[in-house]
């Protein structure tokens, strides 16, 4: 597809994602909505409290938001783990085709950094080091500093696309400031060999996820309270995060990397909304503790066991399959042509439904979930936004097939009829 500038004639697909979130009207709501929602969420969810109905009283002061310390940890994580990623470790990986038939490398060396990282956190609790406890701590002065870290990224991001060459370019960007702001102009931005998206994509945020979970883990021995609600869902998210490094390369086969350019959306829901909104139900259990009955405890594993299944199998046999659709292994599946060359699976995980990996990633949110008991919606904050987002999403893919496979698509759609949820939606 060739890039969209202002002289150029614009394609239906273009035409879907120049309208995405609403256009430049939408998506400057959208840069104030979205952290108002972290902010909001956070905040009416605390130690002896979490009502949504009822506004959180807020403090009147800038340091109880955010400090030189915070921002400077922030920073100080995300210098580490960039470190961490430029070190030549693991394989080099080729990633989609860009305009001009291009491929740039990724190095994958996500489990070396993920390793690392659960190796210095073992040393700093086994010498109780005080940065442990200033995580939970000092939670909502991270957040702030997060988001406004991510938020420096976004402008520095915006103004490197400025001079960014037109092959450079996301498919989508649109000219208009606020929207290419938002969605990102530029669709790999790197410095050197460094690509900024892919790093921001897994390894701040998704592993800073975990080690929140995991400072409130720690914070909650020292203080000598055995609460296995927070172990499991700690656990169940850890399992989460290792399987996206373990199959690191698997995303440069996905909407965010291979279509949709690094901006604002992606830098802050990557470094701020993904580790502070998706501990919100560890948060919770470390604030609020919950009495569980042990087969209540297992049975919530054993659902989420099941999402990883489904999620795993059917996202590792959509990788085999873009990777050689003729395997001998994979002939017992079928599939369809299209006019752009590339074949749909019509079976297997892939004839359930549409998006058999959105099922099992919707079961596991609902399984985390589960482990804060009943009496609160606010901890079902995360499936129930990731259900409105993954549908969203659905709908952006859907559009975008039609428009590159044609006649193809309608044909597939009448097949598979079912978008996520066999025999419901």
């Amino acid at each position: 597809m060739e890039t969209q500038t202002k002289h150029a004639p614009s394609t239906p697909a273009d035409d879907i994602e120049s309208n995405a979130f609403g256009g430049s009207f939408g998506t400057f709501i959208m840069i104030f909505f979205l952290p108002a929602v972290m902010f909001y969420v956070n905040f009416a969810c605390q130690r002896g409290k979490c009502d949504i109905r009822k506004v959180p009283t807020l403090p009147r002061k800038l340091r109880a938001y955010i400090d030189l310390q915070s921002f400077l940890v922030v920073s100080g994580w995300f210098a580490f783990q960039a470190v961490l990623a430029m070190l030549p470790t693991g394989k080099l990986v080729d990633g989609q085709a860009i305009k001009g038939g291009k491929r740039l490398q990724y190095r994958c060396n996500g489990k070396f950094a993920f390793v690392i990282t659960l190796l210095a956190f073992g040393i700093a609790f086994a010498l109780k080091h005080p940065l442990i406890r200033y995580v939970p701590n000092n939670f909502f002065k991270l957040m702030t500093s997060s988001a406004v870290f991510s938020s420096l990224l976004s402008v520095f991001l915006a103004v490197k696309a400025r001079n960014a060459r037109p092959s450079s370019l996301s498919p989508y960007a649109s000219g208009n400031f606020i929207f290419d702001f938002f969605m990102g102009r530029e669709l790999n931005p790197r410095i050197g060999s460094f690509d900024l998206k892919f790093f921001c994509e897994l390894r701040p945020g998704l592993i800073g996820w975990v080690v929140i979970d995991m400072c409130f883990v720690a914070s909650s021995c020292w203080d000598k309270q055995t609460n296995y609600g927070l172990m499991l869902v700690t656990c169940m998210h850890m399992l989460y995060v290792m399987d996206s490094l373990w199959f690191e390369e698997s995303i440069l086969t996905t909407m965010d990397i291979v279509h949709d350019g690094f901006g604002f959306m992606l830098s802050f829901g990557d470094l701020a909304w993904v580790p502070f909104l998706y501990t919100l139900t560890a948060r919770f259990l470390f604030e609020n503790r919950q009495t569980m009955p042990t087969y209540c405890l297992v049975c919530i594993g054993l659902l989420n066991m099941v999402g990883y299944v489904i999620f795993r199998g059917s996202n590792s046999q959509k990788d085999a399959f873009r990777r050689n659709p003729y395997d001998p292994a994979l002939a017992h599946l079928e599939s369809m042509p299209t006019s752009a060359g590339k074949r749909l699976l019509l079976s297997g995980w892939w004839g359930l439904c549409r998006h058999p990996n959105y099922l099992g990633d919707l079961i596991m949110a609902l399984a985390w979930s589960l482990s804060c008991g009943t009496g609160h919606i606010i901890p079902y904050f995360y499936p129930i936004y990731f259900l409105l987002l993954l549908i969203h999403r659905e709908r952006r893919d859907s559009s975008l097939c039609r428009s590159k496979y044609g006649p193809a698509w309608t044909r597939y759609c009448d097949k598979v009829r079912y978008r996520i949820f066999p025999y419901i939606y």
